[in-house]
């Protein structure tokens, strides 16, 4: 398989995580201008295993390090292998609420709030179950998150007040997003293998960095028939959506937007997980989590979500950026 190694190199796939993980829901922004996002969230699903089958018989059946794809399918432990599948199986419950929660109150709300919220979360349960990094440094990276999440929630207090959105139901959906988002990482974390630096030789039993996405995204697809199905069945708003309209209402682009919405997000986790072991799970997931930023870039300044709110939100939307840059930039020093 093909690794990174290099620490600078791995800072820059962390960089394409959070343009990755910051950027994928425009896709669902574009798509739900025609059908219900439940309908685009199967397409999303795909995506994301494509992504991970194309690169698991390719980057991660080539190069001299560690095990190809199929033989390390078959020498993992079954543990190993359980643990990649339940991540994803956890992810895709608090992504499907993340996108209800983009649904209901936009980008600029949903991404500070809940993967703000997940970016906290996943850095300590990351650390706990593989610690590495500087720990004051993390602390206090987190802790500069925190106040963006913090300062986001009272500027989006503030555009509700006006009564442009639905003001408790938004919040709520993303708080219960990022403290599911929080925990999936770490156990994609725990059944990757170690590298022995001398021999480039895998820890047997576990999985590579591939490897754990193909799981993690097989987890992802099939738990979608049990938590997109509640979805359409009992939605947060409107009325339920019916299976068939996925084959009535949908068209090839409409389907391509979702795919690719898929492709987007499975990319920067892909990048994340093969970046962990040079940069450590935790900072790698951590600064991968800078999508928070880059979401709320798309939802303030290209979607206009806070277009009319009243006087002072604007400061509290600059106090909230400069918050998540300056947590951003203490995370990544803290490997320096």
């Amino acid at each position: 398989m093909v690794l990174v190694e290099s620490y600078p190199m791995a800072m820059a796939m962390c960089v394409v995580t959070m343009l990755c993980w910051g950027s994928w829901a425009n896709t669902q922004k574009l798509a739900s201008k025609e059908w219900r996002f439940q309908l685009f969230y199967w397409d999303y699903a795909i995506g994301v295993l494509v992504l991970a089958l194309a690169l698991a018989f390719t980057l991660g059946s080539s190069g001299g390090v560690g095990r190809s794809f199929i033989p390390d399918l078959q020498q993992a432990d079954l543990k190993w292998l359980g643990s990649a599948f339940l991540g994803g199986v956890i992810f895709n419950l608090s992504n499907i609420l993340l996108v209800a929660a983009i649904d209901i109150a936009g980008l600029a709300v949903a991404f500070p709030v809940g993967v703000g919220l997940a970016l906290v979360l996943g850095v300590v349960t990351t650390y706990l179950a593989k610690p590495e990094g500087n720990v004051p440094m993390l602390a206090a990276g987190v802790a500069c998150v925190m106040l963006a999440i913090v300062l986001d929630a009272l500027a989006y207090k503030k555009l509700a007040s006006t009564g442009q959105k639905t003001p408790v139901k938004g919040i709520v959906i993303s708080v219960a997003a990022g403290l599911l988002m929080g925990w999936f990482y770490s156990f994609v974390a725990q059944a990757m293998g170690q590298i022995d630096p001398a021999t480039h030789a895998l820890e047997a039993g576990k999985l590579s960095p591939y490897s754990a996405i193909v799981l993690f995204s097989a987890g992802l697809l099939v738990s979608n028939f049990l938590w997109n199905s509640l979805m359409m069945v009992k939605p947060f708003t409107g009325a339920p959506v019916p299976f068939g309209d996925y084959f009535t209402k949908g068209n090839a682009r409409l389907h391509a937007i979702g795919i690719l919405g898929g492709i987007i997000w499975n990319l920067g986790m892909s990048f994340s997980i093969i970046a962990s072991t040079a940069a450590g799970p935790a900072l790698s997931y951590g600064l991968g989590q800078g999508a928070t930023l880059v979401g709320a870039c798309w939802g303030v300044f290209v979607w206009k979500e806070f277009k009319g709110a009243p006087v002072g939100t604007g400061k509290l939307l600059a106090a909230m950026f400069l918050f998540y840059l300056l947590g951003l930039g203490v995370l990544i020093a803290s490997k320096l």
